[in-house]
């Protein structure tokens, strides 16, 4: 073996994730097809897998060796060992989804809405632990600037990270800024600077190549997307994969939103003390002001 921990599904798809740029495409296609239909390798065969993957069978066995298997049985195992071990039952919220599916077609939309909003927030956490995130909020708090940059709609998503973090650190901004592009705004970024980037399928080229920009010049790269395979994923300083299904037309926010809500937790958490304070004196001075009618902020 290689290294790899062949006990821990994991610990396989990360090693895949990371050999994504040294694959051949076919090879490529197949560990992306993989790491985004982790619960397919448990349950499908070679040639049912293939076929899924649109690859040949012995691309599959390729990939196995790649991360030190003999084949595909042997990396198969360990996630039909997974699947063997069970996971945690969640009846009561399966009753629940149930319940308001029986109140008729708008109430079974209703049910899938929920459903996948809980799966995607129970998916997205699943992939992440406590040390990553701390790992990412630590770049941020030592960064000179911090850029956070989303298009579409996850622009929404940028500014408002960008509008919490400004109430206690004063060195992170969204962008592209209005009537500019991404890479305008981080052609002074350097070894010093943080980005944190978010696209999805279909990826944005603006978003892409500004990450490719802030890699040749240094900056940390902080990176949300929907796939291990993500061109802003590989490479990444920090990486996290999110999960977005859903279904209606418009791709989920929801996962998002909520790793971008963690993710700041942990930057006010882990910043200086003084911090709190900034906190405090910003909201006495709206108070103060009069920009709130009374109660709390928000």
């Amino acid at each position: 073996m290689n290294g790899t921990n062949v006990s821990n599904p994991a610990k396989l798809l990360e090693a895949l994730a990371k050999g994504l740029d040294e694959f051949t495409p076919e090879t490529r296609k197949a560990a992306t097809y993989v790491l985004e239909n982790p619960g397919d390798v448990g349950v499908s065969s070679i040639r049912e897998i293939a076929e899924a993957a649109d690859v040949k069978p012995n691309t599959f066995m390729r990939m196995a060796r790649s991360v030190g298997f003999e084949g595909y049985d042997e990396f198969r195992a360990p996630f039909r060992e997974e699947i063997r071990r069970g996971t945690p039952s969640f009846t009561d919220r399966a009753r629940w989804l149930q319940s308001l599916s029986q109140s008729g077609q708008l109430g079974g939309l209703f049910a899938d809405m929920a459903a996948s909003a809980i799966d995607n927030i129970e998916a997205t956490f699943a992939r992440i632990d406590a040390s990553r995130m701390k790992a990412a909020a630590d770049a941020i708090v030592a960064a000179r600037q911090t850029y956070v940059l989303g298009v579409g709609v996850n622009n929404s998503n940028a500014l408002n990270f960008a509008y919490l973090a400004d109430q206690a650190v004063p060195n992170i901004r969204a962008i592209p800024r209005a009537g500019g592009v991404a890479l305008d705004d981080l052609s002074r970024a350097g070894s010093g600077d943080v980005l944190i980037a978010i696209t999805c399928k279909p990826y944005r080229a603006e978003v892409v190549e500004a990450v490719g920009l802030a890699k040749d010049q240094g900056v940390t790269v902080i990176s949300l997307s929907d796939s291990p395979a993500s061109p802003i994923i590989i490479g990444a300083d920090h990486g996290f994969v999110v999960t977005s299904d859903t279904p209606q037309f418009f791709p989920s926010s929801v996962s998002i939103i909520a790793l971008l809500e963690t993710l700041m937790a942990f930057v006010i958490a882990d910043a200086a003390p003084e911090i709190i304070d900034n906190i405090e004196k910003f909201h006495e001075r709206r108070h103060a002001l009069g920009i709130y009618l009374g109660g709390e902020a928000t």
